[in-house]
Order: structure tokens, then C-alpha cells, then sequence
């Protein structure tokens, strides 16, 4: 029951000769202001299920890790990974690692390592960004999102 129908039953039904602004502070004070009604998610389009990789440089998987230091800041970690023989290829540490930090990067390790054919990565927002995407299709990258939640 909503605030209107709660004044109009005060006022009608029991008697009351409260205005509507007591009555609706005395509504905010017992909290019945509430959001009651859940908010809708999101649906999405779940992605294709990732296959194993059959050949070197065919995919790569990217993920994020953090530490925090002794003096309490964090620092973030990139790796990469090579999915075919589980290969560390580079890790980048820092304070921030936005999506032009990670493009250079992967650029860094295809220069002596070559380009892979697909990378896999999570939907952290350094990996939807447009950057990322725009240097993916400019590379010809096909990139896979894992499953949110996964």
C-alpha cells in the first residue's frame, strides 16, 4: 500500500485530522518508503561455449590480479596466457592498467611471439572497452568473452 492510500485511510476511515505532510513524515520514519519492486537485470545473449585451443598462437587467454602492498595501496597484475602449452607470455604490473596499457602490451609480446588468432578474456571493463574492440578488429582478433559469472 502506497502513501496515498495509506493518507486517504487515515484521514477517511479512522478519523485522523493529520495533513498529508506529517502523516508522510511519520511514513519516511516507520521506512515504508521503500523500494519494493525488484529492479530488472540485464538479459543477456549467453556466449558460445570456448573450445580448447589445437595449435600455438591460436589463443591466448588475459585476466586481471590483484595484491595489495604492505602500505596499503593496490597494484593489478595483467597476464597472459597461452592456451596451447599453458605458456606465461607477459606480465604487467602497475597501480592502473587501463585498456590502452593492455593493448600495448599484447602489441609487445606479438612482436617477438606473433599474433594469435582469438583471445580469451572476462568482461572486466578494460576488456569491453571501444579501444579494445577497435584494436581487435584493426589486428583481425577475434575476441572471446567468457560466461558473466563463470
Amino acid at each position: 500500500m502506497g502513501f496515498g492510500l495509506c493518507f486517504l485511510y487515515l484521514r477517511n476511515v479512522k478519523g485522523f485530522k493529520w495533513n498529508h505532510k506529517r502523516v508522510y513524515r511519520i511514513y519516511r520514519g516507520l521506512q515504508l518508503n521503500l523500494r519494493i519492486k525488484p529492479r530488472r537485470r540485464i538479459k543477456r545473449d549467453r556466449p558460445d561455449t570456448l573450445g580448447t585451443a589445437t595449435g600455438i598462437n591460436q589463443v591466448w587467454s588475459i585476466d586481471f590480479i590483484h595484491d595489495t602492498l604492505s602500505n596499503g595501496r593496490t597494484i593489478r597484475l595483467l597476464t597472459v596466457v597461452g592456451d596451447f602449452n599453458r605458456e606465461g607470455l607477459t606480465i604487467e604490473v602497475d597501480y592502473s592498467l587501463p585498456s590502452e596499457r593492455v593493448t600495448r602490451a599484447l602489441d609487445q609480446v606479438m612482436e617477438w611471439r606473433g599474433q594469435p588468432a582469438c583471445i580469451r578474456m572476462d568482461n572486466g571493463p578494460e576488456l569491453i572497452s571501444n579501444h579494445m574492440v577497435c584494436w581487435a578488429k584493426e589486428k583481425q582478433i577475434t575476441l572471446l568473452h567468457i560466461q558473466p559469472g563463470r
